[in-house]
């Protein structure tokens, strides 16, 4: 399959080594890496996302897994503005991870999503594209293919074509094995007042819920977050669902669930707590993790936040306290109990909610 997805700045990776000839190739772990806006592996700068990429790299020659990483949207001048805003590229950026995902697939593997903020919503999206229209099949994992794919999934996974489609070309069974997420916002298309509504068209078809082919979705989501901007997606699920979800509230900001703190380090062992969780999460369902793995992230609940009003944070006006405990999926990790979200936002601002 010709290459198409280099256009952007990703990082992949190969197994060590290529079965011997004649060897049974066995089962193959994909791990699907997508960040949040702004975080990139800068060392020392890595979000929660970035630090699983860099703990499943460093494992990789002794384990058979095959990583995609891609940083998230960057900030590119102020000719670029209301692209960053309107949150440009996450369809692309979906396409990408899918087109990779479909060169690298086979029958029996294992497939495992990762994402953060922005990434998390792409990642979500991902796993929806894969439930709902199939996996192409590797020999038919063509750039044409892609650009087919995409168009049922925009316009109705449902349609006579789609199904057709998915029957002559896709895998008959392409299992998502787990969607792991740190505090999904909707920060797709402009969400200021009013403009929002020229971008919604272009992001409404994405399909971020648990379908039928995820077996276990895991999110970690901000208590103290209030910017409106930041309202965090929560997963529902078909009620025949059979997988495994969970949704679990930490203490701190945003920043300090997906671990994008560089700024105030202070904020990292804090941070490490949802990191934790999520690998620990990752390694019961089937994902294997260097011995020892979590020695290297200390974790303490008392730690400071980053917080919802330092550097530029401060100029999202409209803020609401998160509301806690509207699905059955939900629960206070108990580093967080007692801890109450935070319900600061500027008079008189607070009369429009």
């Amino acid at each position: 399959m010709k290459r198409w997805w280099q256009g952007e700045p990703i990082v992949a990776t190969e197994p060590a080594a290529p079965p011997a000839p004649g060897a049974r190739r066995g089962r193959v772990d994909h791990v699907i890496i997508l960040d949040g806006t702004l975080c990139t592996l800068t060392p020392g700068q890595e979000s929660n996302a970035g630090l699983v990429f860099r703990l499943l790299a460093e494992a990789r020659p002794v384990m058979r897994r095959r990583i995609y990483y891609e940083p998230g949207l960057q900030w590119e001048g102020w000719r670029h503005t209301v692209a960053f805003l309107e949150g440009r590229g996450i369809s692309r950026q979906i396409r990408r991870a899918y087109g990779w995902l479909a060169s690298q697939y086979r029958e029996g593997d294992q497939i495992y999503l990762f994402g953060y903020s922005r990434g998390a919503y792409a990642v979500r999206s991902l796993a929806g594209v894969i439930d709902r229209v199939g996996l192409v099949r590797r020999e038919e994992a063509t750039e044409r293919a892609i650009r087919q794919v995409w168009r049922h999934y925009r316009q109705g996974p449902e349609t006579e074509a789609a199904l057709a489609f998915a029957r002559s070309y896709c895998h008959a069974d392409a299992t998502v094995q787990m969607v792991g997420v740190w505090d999904t916002v909707k920060a797709l298309g402009l969400r200021l007042p009013l403009l929002w509504m020229l971008t919604e068209k272009h992001t409404v078809f994405h399909n971020h819920q648990l379908g039928r082919s995820v077996r276990h979705g895991f999110q970690a989501l901000a208590l103290n977050e209030t910017r409106a901007v930041f309202d965090p997606i929560m997963w529902s699920s078909p009620h025949d669902w059979q997988g495994n979800v969970e949704q679990v509230w930490f203490r701190g900001s945003h920043g300090d669930v997906g671990g994008q703190v560089g700024s105030f380090p202070a904020a990292r062992p804090l941070a490490n707590i949802p990191l934790v969780w999520m690998l620990e999460r990752a390694e019961a369902a089937g994902l294997e993790l260097p011995q020892g793995w979590a020695m290297r992230y200390p974790c303490d609940p008392r730690s400071p936040m980053m917080g919802t009003t330092r550097g530029w944070a401060k100029v999202f006006l409209l803020r609401r306290p998160r509301v806690v405990g509207r699905h059955a999926s939900e629960s206070v990790h108990p580093t967080a109990t007692g801890v109450r979200p935070f319900s600061w936002m500027p008079w008189p601002l607070t009369r429009l909610f």
